[in-house]
């Protein structure tokens, strides 16, 4: 599928955040961020589709992660290689299961934890899928809410850091259609590529 640019904000330090629809394991970027379980058994959905692309090698590394440091709390995350997938890493972020209590903390964290990974490993950009909103059921709406909110926060607090670019990527055109409303909501007109 082609990849359109749906929305693009550009931050006071020049960093960019865009809104995109297209494949996630298509994006060249440094690092894909994977919505994950706490187990990383990669099975169905986005996490799914990144093994089936990149290869066993993400599963077999996640498994490795799980039996050294246990299951990967949610709200946070783990790093990974990323097998044959144009990126360098794979980000796994545990989004919050709609109904478990507090899950726009949990979501908001979850998002930092990825970004801040991204930091420390001193990778310049990222893209994200709309974490939790599907199996685990996050309403879409706040889910890119909450996502945007986050990312702007913290490429704001972290301005002139590693980390220029975050697209916040999804496959599905509704999905990518409530990022979009959401960022025209926050943010007005697109600012100049």
């Amino acid at each position: 599928m082609a990849r359109t640019v749906l929305f693009e904000h550009r931050l006071a330090d020049g960093s960019l955040i865009r809104v995109v629809q297209g494949d996630l394991t298509a994006e060249h970027v440094d690092a894909i961020v994977n919505a994950a379980n706490e187990h990383l058994a990669h099975g169905g959905g986005v996490a799914g589709a990144i093994v089936r692309a990149g290869g066993r090698s993400i599963q077999a590394e996640s498994d490795e992660w799980v039996r050294r440091h246990g299951p990967v709390r949610t709200g946070t995350a783990a790093i990974t290689g990323a097998g044959r997938l144009p990126c360098r890493y794979v980000i796994h972020a545990v989004g919050p299961v709609w109904g478990s209590g507090d899950e726009v903390t949990k979501l908001a964290s979850a998002v930092r934890s990825a970004l801040q990974l991204a930091t420390e490993h001193g990778l310049h950009s990222v893209s994200l899928p709309a974490i939790s909103s599907g199996i685990f059921g996050f309403p879409k709406p706040l889910c890119a809410q909450v996502m945007l909110e986050t990312v702007e926060r913290y490429l704001s607090e972290h301005a002139g850091g590693p980390l220029r670019e975050v697209n916040l990527c999804n496959i599905d055109q509704q999905t990518a259609s409530i990022f979009q409303e959401e960022a025209r909501r926050r943010w007005g007109t697109p600012s100049e590529a």
